[in-house]
């Protein structure tokens, strides 16, 4: 049987550069290797990568019949104040608005910002959930 356990999300991308952008001055983060093709992000205990689009579905042997299903990606933040200052960052990195902050039914706060790409993520603070000091998530309190 398998570990739980994810270790690499990879996002097809239409346009390296502006996804560099959205994540390097959005979020802030630095690449931990990158070519023309691939950019690999080292995250607390996994990896994060955005592949051309036309290069990843090369690699799967897939054909680019479109996007899957829906899908969000969520970045975690201690406190209500950060969620709408890290959406204001990465709005002004080359992010799309999807829903402003608003407070969910369960509490807390969270928006939604789209990257260059279309890809989903969900910016919120979520008082059910721990944020260790290395910046791991973890259910419950």
């Amino acid at each position: 049987m398998a570990e739980q356990r994810v270790s690499l999300i990879t996002l097809g991308s239409q346009n390296l550069a502006a996804s560099k952008r959205f994540y390097c001055e959005g979020f802030g983060w630095k690449p931990a290797f990158e070519n023309g093709e691939i950019i690999f992000y080292q995250l607390n205990g996994l990896l994060l990568a955005t592949f051309a689009e036309k290069a990843l579905a090369e690699d799967m042997q897939r054909v680019a019949s479109g996007r899957p299903g829906s899908f969000a990606l969520a970045h975690n933040v201690r406190s209500k104040d950060e969620v709408e200052t890290v959406m204001l960052e990465l709005l002004s990195a080359g992010g799309g608005l999807l829903r402003v902050a608003d407070e969910p039914p369960i509490g807390g706060l969270r928006g939604y910002v789209a990257d260059p790409d279309g890809h989903a993520w969900e910016i919120a603070f979520n008082p059910g959930f721990v944020i260790d000091s290395a910046g791991n998530i973890i259910f419950g309190t």
